[in-house]
């Protein structure tokens, strides 16, 4: 060893220890390679769902039911590399060899159940653990945890990651339609062109599903993919308290869906550092996304993140005065509410223009020369009629040339360039909800409103409330600039907390326009409206989903019934069990386009329906979401159980042929048109078919006999 020291030595001889082991590690990964899917060599299931590992750390998926073993085990995906770490230098860690693995019993917040514990190495020297959790309360849910570790002794630059890398292929059933779609989907990310959240996946389907902002005020969302075929279907998303900004990809390609989460974030990992992904999971279900996405709500839930109960006026019919638009004055909302209160509705919304400016939210002096006498008065000739008032109101927006941006410019959110993040609808600008100013300020607002002006309610309106941009604003020191990301919730949980404290029984109202609501945001509001439907289909689809996040008897409202498919479809609000909301105009309508103006065949319409509606109130009720799979399913159904009977909702264009009433317990039951006031005869639970012909349309109800 001549002229070399004794550390030099050593440090040679470790050298080489480093290399001997990563050359046997890839040794062992090529060997195992030749044997992979031949057996797995860890797994862990329930009832429903299997998770298989082979030797390379590789998953297969088997969804589970039937009576017996032959009929039990489906395929959901081949062996997937399912966890990659992606490198700066293009390249792709996602093979490991398998090193350690355990299974042991747990009992926890989510009750008992069982785990597996996975570890590796790829030839790269990264380490990869994986958890994964299944509890007997939760059946076909598997919680992920996973991360990554430097082995090695130079850092490593990191340009993402992917988990749940899954790949679902299609499987043609005898009988399908050849133009029927090989999938559904739900996707619950945000798209400035308010597509449907519920569609077909066909030839070419590619939705990126970003968590974060997908456009300047567009963003936000509920962190899950859910894809399924007629005979069982497969979801993925992430169980992490507040919103990540992170993509749930879904594709169709080669006659396979392919989804994952994924990370386009840069680190760099030093040596023995440690990369922790967010908490996942990966559920099969049979039928639509609803199971999933009820299961998701209760899982939240157990970790204290719980939607807010709705107080029973909630649940009151809806008149807003949005039918005239920004031109509404005091007069036509005084000239309105005798028919308001005649047809029965409990709720009158000022909407948009009361106020001063966007920002400032003071009176506009045009409509208020007395200023807050006015606005009283207001509000004491509503609940003079027996109606209740609530009020229109836009937060973290402020319009240029508003006083709160003149005197009050370090509120405003600011993107990395120090640039005001634009509200395009409003032509505003973003104020940070992370900063206690911005917070300060609102919560004072909101006291106004409720506690000194006396309304009952707030309708808190915008698209841009559903998400915001990471804040760079120097001003408000953040520690990262996510925290504004993160803050949201805690903003509007600041706002649902000060207007209940002035009256306990006020209906928050949040409306994200069109975008496909934030999970974090429904600890904060009481109503949740059907966020400016652009059909009937997505007035029902939005129905079945909050129905899911929020409960079974969650205080979802239709949003104006004019909204939808021919500006007068109360069935699609009143079968799903929604909560009936109007705009309409009367005695007059000052605009001669666009008139909402209640004539009097009109008026016999709406008087129906709100009766109806009244009667049953079906929003009160348990929406049994599990029945009936609102993709392949026909007609359309949907379920609402309330007080020991069924109401079933069937829509389509047109239908001549038998339905199923599912979910009749045993017995006998009198079904009955409540919409046309005639039988239809009587059914039994075990064997509940019925002949039904109708356009559009049917809402019936099942009586026990």
């Amino acid at each position: 060893m001549k002229g070399t020291t004794r550390r030099r030595f050593l440090q040679l001889a470790a050298g080489a220890s480093v290399a001997s082991r990563a050359a046997l590690a890839s040794a062992t990964a090529r060997t195992l390679a030749t044997k992979a899917g031949e057996a797995s060599v860890a797994s862990v299931g329930d009832a429903n769902l299997l998770l298989e590992f082979d030797g390379e750390m590789r998953l297969r998926l088997w969804h589970l039911s039937g009576a017996t073993p032959a009929a039990r085990k489906a395929s959901l995906t081949p062996w997937v590399a399912s966890d990659s770490l992606l490198l700066g230098d293009r390249r792709r860690i996602n093979r490991f060899v398998l090193e350690h693995h355990s299974t042991d019993a747990i009992d926890g917040v989510h009750g008992a159940g069982r785990r597996l514990r996975l570890s590796g190495s790829s030839t790269e020297q990264i380490e990869k653990s994986v958890e994964i959790e299944l509890f007997d309360r939760y059946p076909g849910v598997a919680f992920q945890r996973v991360s990554f570790r430097n082995q090695s002794t130079a850092p490593v630059a990191v340009r993402g990651w992917r988990s749940s890398d899954l790949e679902f292929p299609s499987a043609p059933l005898a009988g399908e339609s050849a133009t029927e779609p090989s999938f559904w989907s739900y996707c619950g990310s945000t798209h400035a062109d308010r597509r449907d959240w519920v569609q077909p996946v066909k030839k070419g389907f590619a939705q990126e599903n970003f968590m974060g902002m997908s456009a300047s005020d567009y963003g936000g969302g509920t962190p899950i993919v859910d894809v399924w075929r007629r005979d069982c279907g497969l979801a993925i998303g992430h169980l992490a308290p507040t919103p990540e900004l992170v993509s749930l990809p879904l594709r169709y390609e080669d006659a396979r869906a392919t989804l994952a989460i994924s990370s386009a974030r840069k680190r760099l990992l030093q040596p023995g550092d440690e990369l922790v992904l967010p908490e996942t999971f990966i559920a099969t279900h049979t039928g639509d996304y609803f199971a999933t996405l009820n299961a998701y709500r209760r899982v939240m839930a157990d970790r204290g993140i719980k939607s807010a109960a709705p107080p029973d006026s909630a649940y009151e019919p809806i008149w807003c005065a949005w039918g005239y638009e920004r031109s509404c004055t005091v007069k036509l909302i005084e000239d309105t509410l005798p028919k308001v209160q005649e047809l029965g509705l409990g709720w009158v919304v000022m909407d948009d223009g009361w106020q001063s400016n966007i920002g400032d939210w003071g009176l506009n002096k045009t409509k208020f020369p007395r200023g807050e006498a006015d606005i009283k008065l207001l509000v004491e000739r509503i609940r003079g009629k027996g109606l209740k008032p609530r009020l229109w109101f836009s937060p973290l927006a402020a319009a240029p040339g508003s006083d709160v941006l003149h005197d009050q410019t370090d509120m405003l959110l600011l993107d990395k360039e120090g640039a005001p993040q634009n509200v395009s609808y409003w032509n505003c600008f973003y104020l940070c909800p992370a900063y206690e100013k911005t917070r300060a300020y609102t919560a004072a607002l909101v006291r106004t409103f409720m506690r000194d002006w006396g309304f009952a309610g707030l309708k808190i309106d915008g698209q841009h409330l559903n998400a915001v941009a990471p804040c760079y604003n120097p001003a408000h020191k953040h520690a990262r600039p996510e925290e504004s990301v993160e803050g949201l919730q805690d903003f509007l949980q600041l706002m649902y907390k000060t207007g209940t404290e002035a009256d306990p029984e006020a209906v928050i109202e949040l409306c994200p326009c069109g975008t496909s609501y934030s999970f974090y945001n429904f600890a904060s509001m009481n109503q949740a409206p059907a966020s400016d439907p652009e059909s009937s289909w997505q007035v029902r689809h939005k129905g079945k989903t909050l129905k899911a996040l929020v409960g079974p008897s969650a205080a979802f409202a239709g949003d104006h019934v004019e909204l939808s498919d021919g500006g007068a479809d109360f069935a699609s609000t009143v079968g799903i069990g929604a909560i009936v909301s109007t705009k309409f105009t009367w005695p007059e309508d000052p605009k001669p386009k666009d008139s909402f103006l209640l004539t009097p065949a009109r008026e016999q319409l709406w008087r129906k329906w709100i009766a109806l509606y009244k009667e049953r109130m079906l929003p009160r009720g348990t929406y049994r979401g599990e029945l009936y799979d609102i993709g392949f399913d026909k007609p359309e159904a949907h379920v609402v159980e309330k007080s020991g009977r069924m109401y079933y909702a069937f829509y389509a264009r047109a239908w001549n042929g038998p339905v199923w009433l599912r979910g009749l317990s045993a017995g006998r039951y009198r079904v009955r048109d409540y919409f046309n006031e005639r039988d239809l005869g009587e059914v039994s639970g075990a064997h509940a078919e019925l002949p039904l012909s109708f356009a559009r349309f049917m809402v019936i109800e099942a009586i026990p006999v």
